[in-house]
């Protein structure tokens, strides 16, 4: 994944959390994350680990794979 695809990624997160009318600190709970490295995901400055992308899928309740589909 390049730079673009990460931003990709991190609005897609970001849009699904907002269509869920959840905060950054609603997911953090959800998952375990930092309030902080939510937003640096959803700001595209790092590369998620699978298993942070698995937490967040969860907390969604859905697949993984939603989640790298990046067209809205």
């Amino acid at each position: 994944m390049d730079k673009n695809d990460f931003l990709k990624l991190g609005y897609k997160i970001k849009y699904e959390r907002n269509k869920r009318g959840l905060s950054q600190l609603d997911l953090s709970l959800k998952t375990g994350l930092t309030t902080r490295s939510l937003s640096r995901i959803e700001c595209g400055i790092i590369d998620p680990k699978y298993s942070t992308l698995a937490k967040i899928a969860e907390a969604f309740e859905i697949d993984i794979c939603e989640l790298l589909r990046f067209q809205l």
